[in-house]
């Protein structure tokens, strides 16, 4: 028996990412790597700028992810308001965002992009450790993600969680016995749901299921500073709603 950490991601706006080019922003169906070691790292109290602990995060643990309600997509046709950064010597940093528009309104630039979301998308996401010695331990974890030293929020600052993550330590056979132990709240259960749920998971950890197909995703986080992402292989499964109540 293995022990897994599983928490429920919702919330009415989600935006995983994608590979971005020009002033497209997509998103991907499902919670990025990144993504999920960011919301923990927020959780226990990392800052952006600690890079190495960071890095250790994302090294040190492999995650699954079970798509509960896919949701419905938004575009949305995005504009905002910057000030100039400045360059070398001259660089600008600017604490808040009132900081920002401290600025005199002639200097400041307009930025437009397109951007995707996902509406009323479920997932339950499932974690465990990859290394012997990992730096946190499931449920220290699992305590950091009810009681967060950082605001959580859903792949973007615009996407806040609108329920508790429900985080909890469990053992289980494989990925999918335990994940077939979370069950969707009642207040859930009027979300358009899929007739079957989709299993993402990484590395060579027993999912229960088959894979029927691997993905490549380039959403293994690097360094936040310069914003590098690895490729990351991910296999893919279609799994029975068996952890419903409806």
């Amino acid at each position: 028996m293995t022990k897994y950490l599983i928490f429920r991601l919702y919330g009415p706006m989600v935006s995983w990412g994608d590979v971005a080019v020009g002033e497209y922003r997509p998103t991907f169906d499902h919670p990025s790597k990144s993504a999920v070691m960011g919301l923990l790292a927020a959780a226990i109290g990392i800052r952006r700028d600690e890079e190495e602990n960071l890095r250790k995060m994302a090294e040190s643990y492999d995650f699954a992810v079970r798509v509960d309600a896919s949701g419905t997509m938004l575009r949305d046709y995005h504009t905002s308001q910057v000030p100039p950064s400045g360059s070398g010597r001259n660089t600008k940093h600017f604490a808040t965002r009132k900081d920002e528009l401290a600025v005199s309104k002639s200097d400041m630039k307009t930025i437009l992009s397109t951007r995707d979301y996902y509406c009323d998308a479920l997932y339950t996401v499932c974690l465990w450790g990859k290394v012997d010695e990992v730096p946190y331990s499931l449920e220290t974890l699992a305590q950091k993600l009810k009681e967060p030293e950082f605001v959580l929020y859903l792949g973007r600052k615009s996407c806040p969680l609108a329920m508790p993550v429900d985080a909890k330590v469990i053992s289980g056979a494989n990925i999918q016995d335990v994940l077939s132990m979370m069950k969707i709240d009642a207040l859930l259960t009027n979300l358009q749901k899929d007739a079957s749920m989709r299993l993402y998971w990484e590395g060579v950890h027993d999912a229960g299921v088959p894979a029927l197909h691997i993905i490549t995703r380039r959403d293994d986080p690097l360094s936040r500073r310069r914003w590098q992402f690895a490729d990351r292989k991910e296999q893919f499964a279609v799994v029975q709603p068996s952890g419903r109540d409806d």
